[in-house]
């Protein structure tokens, strides 16, 4: 049986490319790969993330402003994977018309999209699971689509407020239905739990 952190490594060492941005359902690729999309709070390090995960520095626009991912990204990796870099939920320098805009739009992806096979929900370790992650988490929980958390900047954290934090954001989880049960704790700038998540996205990966 192969390493499932070898499999991880191997996935994200090939060929990772940008698609597409979508800025409305009509203009979705077609849903012909397992597709991983990436939630979470403006500025919780979602586009660092992805970067990390795919070794590309670059691959998706990190920014120290909130909210500057205002269209579904798409990238694809290998011809076996697409993921889906969503808009920042929460706070955003725009308009309240465009944050409704990209809002509706993320959501009807969400809850309609037959190849979304996970939504990999991105918390900030030193803030921990919000109102807004608790309204993102009940809508998926209703569409009956899988979530996992994963914890970001887990390096700004010392180690007894990591154990804590993670031990806290179980027990928030027990009796979400959707909930996948393992958190990944992750740190973009140290590689912490980098190659767990590479395993698991591989795990949902076409095979070859």
């Amino acid at each position: 049986m192969p390493d499932p952190l070898e499999a991880g490594r191997l996935l994200f060492a090939r060929e990772i490319e940008f698609e597409r941005g979508v800025v409305s359902m009509d203009g979705l690729p077609e849903a012909d790969l397992p597709e991983i999309a990436f939630a979470g709070r403006s500025n919780v390090g979602k586009s660092s993330l992805i970067n990390a995960l795919t070794g590309r520095k670059a691959l998706a626009r990190a920014s120290v402003e909130p909210g500057r991912t205002r269209e579904l990204n798409f990238f694809r990796v290998a011809d076996r994977l697409r993921l889906v870099d969503l808009p920042g939920y929460g706070y955003a320098k725009a308009p309240k018309s465009e944050i409704a805009r990209w809002t509706a739009l993320m959501r009807d992806y969400l809850r309609g999209r037959q190849s979304l096979k996970r939504v990999i929900l991105l918390i900030d370790a030193r803030h921990g699971l919000k109102a807004n992650d608790e309204e993102i988490m009940a809508a998926l929980d209703a569409a009956a689509v899988v979530y996992q958390i994963v914890l970001t900047k887990i390096d700004k954290l010392k180690s007894g407020e990591a154990a804590r934090i993670l031990e806290a954001t179980q027990t928030r989880l027990a009796k979400r239905p959707a909930a996948h049960p393992q958190i990944i704790a992750t740190s973009s700038e140290r590689g912490d739990g980098i190659p767990d998540l590479r395993a698991e996205l591989a795990a949902l990966a076409r095979a070859e």
